[in-house]
């Protein structure tokens, strides 16, 4: 069973920038897409961005230019950079991976 695990989040003003990771158990991470969705309170879960196995991103349009996704394959693990965070960022963030969520960390943008 694949264990996920985000961290990171926190309270950070307009402007700010913050980096989440996110740690995967599952022993061929190296070999698969991983995926970063966000959850506002009353919302749907939205796609953030993705990473495929050889580095190549992709990521929403409300994010691009802002948001910048890293992977390392040797600590398993998919970074989230954040930078110009707006308060319409405020959400849950969780990694999506082979199917599996992880518990989330909150965001919360507000001065």
């Amino acid at each position: 069973q694949v264990e996920i695990v985000e961290s990171g989040g926190g309270l950070v003003q307009p402007g700010g920038s913050l980096r989440i990771s996110c740690v995967v158990s599952e022993s061929s991470f190296s070999r698969y897409a991983i995926h970063w969705y966000r959850q506002a309170p009353g919302k749907s879960r939205d796609l953030v961005g993705g990473i495929t196995s050889d580095g190549s991103v992709n990521y929403g349009d409300s994010v691009k230019g802002r948001f910048t996704l890293s992977r390392d394959n040797a600590k398993r693990t998919v970074y989230l950079q954040m930078n110009n965070l707006k308060p319409e960022d405020t959400a849950v963030y969780y990694c999506h991976y082979l199917g599996a969520w992880g518990q989330g960390t909150q965001v919360t943008v507000s001065s």
